[in-house]
């Protein structure tokens, strides 16, 4: 097995190279692992296509708390990690997680309360409002083993280690995709249970890998202790993690605010409209996979080399994973364009809704170089310990040009109008997070050493 690598002497790109291959491939089995939800739900129809198009946005949300969690979680145990003080990152390691599985229990509850409520404000019509009902009272009990699952993850990055977790992810999709035919359509004595079988076999897949991950951080890493509960010390642990994880967790989960809105925009519309729309987020989320790998790889680089004082590689490397951005989603968007159309028939044989993806691929993908670039500087921000500045980007981002520009194509010029705003938008946002990076560390870079 080859050593970890030394993130403060190693050269800057094959360093960066080796740390994110392993994560992105977990990435992707993970996003495979909702196109496979989309896929088999779209073969039961139009209609639970579109109620899972409208769920997106609040699944999300779930999944962007996890990721501020685990940002939170991996900033203050890699630092822990790095002074030598194993067993206060274990205490702390410990702690983080049984905060976290309670703090999603409760959220759990509260959204099952307010199902209904929640979608129709979102703009779900009655007819869609069963299948949401059905597939997201299974979901959000189910959550708690997503969000722990992730934080723990982010434990084992913490420690130096991405190729654990990608491995847990691939094992988790690849269950997920055994379990959806079979519970979606039925099989011998096990019943079809549609849409709602979607998200049991979500469940039962991280559940397995739950149990998984509590194993490797107890038996193998040493990251889960057994020790007495002592209110204040959990809460101080909570606290130290919650500094960057907060402002984390409230960044990303704008995101999905801003796309329940622009799905209640999207459903005036259609159902074919909205169903085009949760396919296009999907693709999304996976054409922007390798990049966001970097995003979880990236900040462990940046935060040791900034602790040792080593500003130069700090730029460097925000310079190396910016151009990649550009030029790799570039390269992407014309392999998106030349494969639209077996794109479009391959999530739906509805000819409206392959119309409306495939007008999606030409315009929206034009912006994620953009949106990668926007993205990886509010990680380095919170690498370099500036969660309220990444924090900035999101609410620039997400409400001064992205839902507004959105609204205001739309307005004037319809779906496609819409489309174009969002481009616009990422634009906007990522030369003015570019243009607050750079002041930044030029700062740090005139400063004293």
């Amino acid at each position: 097995m080859s050593a970890k690598p030394d993130l403060i002497r190693d050269d800057i790109q094959p360093t960066l190279v080796r740390m994110t291959v392993p994560m992105m491939m977990g990435i992707v089995s993970l996003m495979l692992f909702n196109l496979a939800d989309i896929y088999f739900v779209a073969q039961l129809g139009t209609e639970p296509l579109a109620a899972l198009g409208f769920t997106f946005p609040v699944t999300f949300s779930i999944t962007s708390l996890a990721i501020g969690l685990g940002i939170g979680t991996s900033a203050t145990l890699a630092r822990l990690i790095g002074s030598g003080d194993h067993h206060k990152a274990s205490s702390l390691s410990s702690d983080n997680l049984l905060s976290t599985a309670l703090l999603t229990l409760g959220i759990a509850l509260v959204c099952q309360l307010i199902i209904e409520p929640l979608f129709r404000a979102m703009g779900a019509s009655e007819a869609l409002l069963p299948y949401i009902n059905t597939y997201m009272s299974v979901w959000f009990w189910g959550s708690v083993f997503l969000v722990v699952n992730m934080v723990g993850n982010s434990c084992m990055r913490a420690s130096g280690d991405t190729k654990t977790p990608a491995k847990i992810m691939a094992f988790s999709s690849a269950m997920n995709m055994l379990l959806d035919p079979l519970l979606i359509f039925g099989w011998g004595p096990i019943p079809a249970l549609g849409v709602q079988g979607a998200a049991i076999a979500s469940v039962i897949a991280w559940g397995i890998t739950f149990f998984l991950v509590l194993h490797i951080l107890y038996h193998r890493r040493g990251l889960i202790i057994l020790q007495p509960l002592h209110i204040q010390r959990i809460w101080q642990h909570w606290r130290s993690v919650m500094k960057i994880g907060l402002p984390a967790a409230l960044s990303n989960m704008m995101t999905p605010v801003a796309n329940g809105v622009l799905t209640a925009l999207v459903a005036t519309y259609g159902a074919e409209a909205v169903a085009a729309f949760g396919v296009g987020n999907r693709l999304e989320s996976l054409s922007l996979l390798a990049c966001l790998a970097l995003s979880m790889t990236l900040p462990p680089f940046i935060s040791q080399n900034f602790g040792a004082g080593q500003t130069e590689r700090v730029i460097r490397a925000y310079r190396i994973a910016i151009r990649f951005a550009l030029i790799w989603q570039t390269v992407l968007y014309i392999g998106l364009c030349l494969g639209a159309g077996s794109v479009a028939a391959l999530f739906s044989d509805n000819l409206e809704v392959q119309e409306w993806i495939g007008i999606w691929i030409l315009i929206v993908p034009v912006g994620f170089g953009f949106q990668a670039a926007t993205f990886l500087t509010a990680s380095s921000f919170n690498a370099l310990h500036q969660p309220l500045r990444a924090m900035r980007i999101s609410i620039t981002r997400l409400f001064i040009f992205y839902v507004p520009l959105g609204w205001l194509g739309s307005h004037f010029f319809g779906l496609q109008g819409m489309f174009g705003g969002l481009v616009i938008a990422n634009a906007l946002t990522a030369l003015t997070a570019w243009f607050w990076m750079r002041r930044h560390l030029k700062r740090l870079a005139d400063q004293p050493a």
